[in-house]
């Protein structure tokens, strides 16, 4: 994505964003009312929302099955965990999907193959073991499609601000989807059965392909290479990982969420050492999603480009900075602060986001951006797991303040990584990344499908 302040680079061509708002200056806000306004992403996101409470409603429902069938706590667990280990397989094996096959099958592809699972989780007598793996199935797939979705959002609204503004919005959606689920889910298994509420699993991804075949136009694939796809899949991957600048972006990207989940793991525990009961559990699990929500939509609306994007190292140190109050062992009041704190450095996303994309060549946008999704996810489940290994041994009010210290150094080298290949300065176009293969330079005209 070229820039004005830097030069544009070979094989890529700016598309202007459709339907985009004027603005008055280099920084002035684009808000989220010029993103609405494209009708394409407006299906986009409604597929999205259906979809994002599909999954918190299967892993609740689903972890309510298995522990009625096995009274199992570890079991009833590993439904939770079992929805981030696998991306890495998807991630990783799969990833080269997301550019080699025309977009909106792919994403019409991926929700009716996990409409499927979850009606496989349905069926009565299901063993256990084949309802973990119905979770795996749909966990390995979503990588896959978040990454064909966020390529495709370039194509919808344009390589500019609006594409921004755009993952802004999915990320909204992220959030407020594990407020919305979960007591929805709540409400839903207090008056049915856990096999009902995997229905309407099913039914959400359902609706989802429905709302991205109807709603979405149809778009060649980016590569139009053949051959094994695990193959494709590693190469694409080695291809972004060995470019100095895409690695630091990447490194940026998934450490402070890593950090950031190692007192979010151990709120249960935490909560039991303040003596604290339900109602103080669930203040403490909605603390972070709330703060990252209103600082999204606040930095969204009303911050222009060149501001969010110089936001960006300070909020990422944001991210993890408050996890260090930990180590005073706050009360619930406090410690409800810190982790809204904690929440609100999600807005240094804004300016990675446009960073990454400047240093993907188009060819391989949907890989990089499914390398992305996966890594993140896998890290985030790894760091949850180390966590809870090293609680273990070690007092809460040591492992929680050392995520953010661990944290915080981290981020401090990565951001001089990130300064050193390019992403000092607002605005600025990082080096082109690995090129791209011939034939695959700026996209086509799109036009609607008849």
């Amino acid at each position: 994505m070229s820039s004005p302040a830097g030069p544009a680079q070979p094989g890529r061509t700016p598309v202007p964003p459709p339907h985009a708002a004027a603005r008055t200056g280099p920084d002035a806000p684009a808000g989220y009312r010029a993103v609405f306004a494209v009708p394409e992403f407006r299906a986009v996101f409604a597929a999205h929302l259906l979809a994002s409470l599909g999954v918190v409603v299967c892993e609740l429902a689903l972890s309510v099955l298995v522990f009625r069938l096995t009274a199992s706590p570890l079991l009833s667990a590993l439904t939770f965990a079992l929805g981030l280990l696998p991306y890495l397989v998807g991630g990783t094996l799969l990833s080269a999907v997301a550019d080699r096959y025309p977009a909106r099958r792919v994403l019409v592809v991926c929700d009716l193959l996990c409409a499927l699972a979850a009606a496989g989780m349905m069926l009565p007598g299901v063993p256990v073991a084949a309802l973990l793996g119905l979770r795996c199935v749909i966990a390995a797939i979503a990588p896959v499609f978040a990454g064909t979705r966020a390529a495709t959002l370039g194509e919808v609204l344009g390589e500019g601000d609006l594409f921004v503004l755009g993952r802004s919005v999915i990320r909204i959606v992220n959030q407020s989807a594990q407020l919305a689920g979960f007591a929805a889910a709540g409400l839903l298994l207090a008056a049915v059965t856990p096999h009902a509420v995997l229905a309407v699993t099913a039914a959400t991804f359902l609706g989802s392909a429905l709302l991205l075949r109807l709603g979405t136009r149809v778009r060649p694939a980016r590569r139009a290479t053949r051959g094994a796809l695990l193959r494709a899949s590693l190469t694409g991957a080695r291809q972004l990982l060995a470019d100095r600048r895409i690695r630091a972006l990447l490194l940026l990207c998934w450490l402070p969420p890593t950090c950031v989940v190692v007192p979010e793991a151990l709120l249960v525990a935490y909560a039991g050492t303040l003596g604290v009961g339900p109602a103080g559990l669930g203040l403490l699990m909605c603390s972070m999603p709330i703060g990252a929500v209103v600082a999204e939509t606040l930095v969204g609306s009303f911050l222009g480009p060149v501001a969010r994007e110089r936001l960006t190292f300070p909020m990422g140190l944001c991210a993890v900075l408050p996890s260090l109050g930990f180590a005073a062992r706050p009360s619930l009041g406090w410690a409800v602060l810190l982790l809204v704190l904690t929440g609100t450095g999600i807005s240094y996303n804004f300016g990675v986001d446009r960073w990454f994309v400047a240093a993907v060549p188009d060819a391989l946008l949907g890989q990089a951006m499914t390398v992305m999704q996966a890594g993140r996810m896998t890290i985030m489940g790894l760091g949850m797991g180390l966590a809870g290994a090293a609680a273990e041994f070690v007092p809460l009010r040591v492992v929680m303040p050392a995520g953010g210290a661990i944290g915080v150094l981290g981020v401090l080298a990565v951001i001089v990584e990130v300064r050193r290949t390019g992403g000092d300065a607002p605005g600025a176009v990082a080096p082109h990344g690995p090129s791209p293969e011939p034939g695959c330079g700026p996209r086509p005209d799109r036009e609607p499908e008849s």
